[in-house]
């Protein structure tokens, strides 16, 4: 496996190249979840990126930059044995220079939900992707479907910016008892860990009630909440794959999202109906 630090010293390597590229972006303290990014796109292109960078752009004031996991050597080693050809792994000043040109998040799809309560942090995603997306330059690139805005606005951009970049939805990995993974587990307590479980059980009452013939949103968002209780929930939302909210769940073209603190910790999760 090949460690690139800067743009330049990557595409030193890719330029050689004329096979197809895949391309898994990750902030590192990797799972299975990203392992499962990083097969699939082993399986469908000659050569597999993946990049490893905490990006400053998309964490506000107060959040948990300076404390995000990081675990290199551990990351390392399970890109090399994933199979990665390329691991990008880039500082800061390898990334950002002073004054640059900014890229900022639609004015509705990106300040609603995740970008209500976070605003400016889809600039900052949208910010890094697109210089990852523009170094790189994959066939494809794989994103999880557990960050569902985050994916549905990156797709938006690399149709906005006509970039012939095919960009790949992946489902959420879970684990046994159903609880999404995510980098940010570390920080749960046990009695939090059986607490977060409520945001997967709030998701699956969503379902049970869909297949029970009940579409209602206002109806099955409330049954959400109850189940969440006594969570501090930021939100419950049913949307279109467009986010625009429902009233009633259309079959195929649905998403049911939640996002709650679980201790002083920040969880979202989803389902696609």
């Amino acid at each position: 496996m090949i460690i690139a630090r800067s743009a330049s010293e990557l595409r030193g390597f890719l330029d050689t190249k004329t096979l197809s590229v895949g391309f898994v972006p990750t902030m590192g303290a990797l799972h299975i979840g990203h392992r499962s990014l990083i097969e699939t796109a082993r399986k469908e292109n000659d050569i597999v990126v993946v990049s490893i960078f905490v990006n400053p752009t998309q964490f506000l004031a107060g959040e948990d930059l300076s404390k995000y996991p990081r675990r290199e050597e551990a990351d390392f080693k399970i890109c090399e044995l994933s199979g990665v050809d390329i691991l990008f792994y880039p500082d800061v000043s390898a990334m950002y220079g002073a004054d640059e040109v900014r890229i900022t998040a639609p004015d509705v799809r990106g300040f609603i939900l995740e970008g209500s309560s976070r605003p400016g942090h889809f600039d900052g995603v949208l910010t890094v992707v697109m210089k990852l997306l523009n170094i790189v330059r994959p066939s494809r690139a794989y994103f999880g479907k557990k960050d569902a805005q985050q994916l549905s606005l990156i797709t938006q951009m690399c149709e906005n910016f006509f970039m012939n970049i095919e960009i790949i939805p992946m489902e959420t990995v879970r684990e046994n008892d159903g609880l999404a993974l995510s980098s940010r587990n570390v920080y749960l307590s046990s009695s939090e860990r059986q607490e977060a479980l409520k945001l997967s059980s709030a998701l699956k009452r969503a379902t049970e009630m869909l297949m029970q013939g009940n579409t209602k949103s206002s109806e099955i968002k409330a049954s959400m909440e109850h189940i969440l209780v006594p969570l501090n929930v930021e939100y419950v939302a049913i949307v279109n794959r467009k986010f625009e909210a429902l009233d009633e769940i259309v079959i195929g073209n649905t998403i049911v999202l939640v996002a709650a603190r679980v201790g002083m910790t920040r969880l979202i999760d989803n389902v696609w109906l």
